[in-house]
């Protein structure tokens, strides 16, 4: 407020509009020292005459202190689909790709489109490099994102499929897989297809649909 004076007061007319927008940067500027949020607010007050938004003030700070060599989350989306057959021996841009890579899952990377696997990919990108920002190794496995329980009906049909035809829960999971996938989408039929021919071993045919 200091530096931006009316155009601060502008912004937030109430204290909860305040609070809430100090819960925001807060969240948002996790991991950064004090040393950096000092610069980025100096380089603020010297080059710009209005109040950067959350992003921009991100983007100051990445440009100051190089983000610790971290790639925008896309590009590192981009280099882990086309390296995720050679994880192991590809030169990765920043370790924090590989984690990433590894914690979503090469096999998705390698065969769901973008809508499916991204947002996810994206979510453990942003775990590992606040990580990276507070100066954490890398080797802790990512938190799981919290599941979509919007469908119980579903995986308790997985689990009673599986006990019905005497296989093992992860055996269940990985072929009713793609039932957890938009009906009548290109991924779906892939992953259906793909586990079709691991269950035409055993004489299983899969179902098409659940109730």
């Amino acid at each position: 407020m200091a530096i931006y004076g009316h155009k601060f007061k502008s912004c937030f007319e109430t204290q909860d509009e305040i609070r809430i927008a100090k819960r925001e940067w807060a969240l948002s500027l996790e991991g950064y020292t004090e040393s950096e949020l000092v610069a980025a607010i100096d380089y603020c007050k010297e080059n710009s005459a209005w109040m950067p938004t959350i992003s921009e003030f991100l983007q100051v700070l990445r440009n100051l202190t190089g983000d610790h060599g971290l790639p925008a989350a896309k590009h590192a989306y981009e280099e882990a689909c086309m390296n995720a057959e050679r994880a192991s021996t590809h030169n990765w841009t920043h370790p924090a790709i590989y984690h990433a890579g590894k914690a979503t899952g090469w096999f998705r990377l390698r065969t769901e489109d973008e809508p499916e696997v991204f947002p996810d990919f994206r979510y453990n990108y942003e775990v590992i490099s606040r990580r990276v920002r507070q100066g954490e190794e890398l080797t802790n496995p990512v938190p799981v994102a919290l599941p979509d329980k919007s469908d119980d009906n579903l995986f308790s049909f997985i689990q009673s499929w599986g006990e019905e035809h005497n296989l093992k829960p992860e055996i269940a999971s990985k072929w009713l897989f793609y039932l957890t996938k938009p009906k009548g989408s290109q991924v779906r039929a892939r992953f259906q297809k793909q586990a079709q021919v691991e269950a035409d071993a055993m004489g299983i045919k899969l179902p098409d649909d659940y109730s």
